[in-house]
C-alpha cells in the first residue's frame, strides 16, 4: 500500500513538472502577444486621430481589430489585432504625408 501511494506521489510530481512549467510558457506568450495588439490599436487610434484625411479602409482595419481584441483569443487572435491595427496605422500615416 506505501508503495502504491509513493508511486502515485512521484508520477503526480512528475505531471506536474512537466505541465506547469509548458503552461507558465503559453500564459505568458498569450499575454506578450495581446500587449502587443493592444500597443498597436493604440498607435493607430493615436495616428487616426492626428490625421486630417478620413480613411475608410484603415477604419474598417481598426474597426476589425478592436473586435478581435474585445473578444479576446489566443495568440493568433492577437496576432491578426496587431496586423490589421498596424495595417489601419500605416494607411493613416500615408494619407497624411
Amino acid at each position: 500500500m506505501v508503495w502504491a501511494i509513493g508511486v502515485a506521489v512521484l508520477v503526480a510530481a512528475g505531471f506536474a513538472g512537466v505541465v506547469l512549467p509548458s503552461r507558465r510558457k503559453q500564459a505568458a506568450a498569450r499575454r506578450t502577444a495581446w500587449s502587443e495588439a493592444h500597443a498597436a490599436i493604440a498607435a493607430a487610434q493615436v495616428t487616426r486621430d492626428g490625421c486630417a484625411t478620413p480613411v475608410a479602409e484603415a477604419e474598417h482595419l481598426l474597426a476589425r481589430a478592436e473586435a478581435i481584441a474585445a473578444a479576446r483569443g489566443g495568440e493568433h487572435a492577437a496576432a491578426e489585432a496587431a496586423r490589421l491595427a498596424r495595417a489601419a496605422d500605416l494607411q493613416w500615416r500615408e494619407a497624411g504625408e
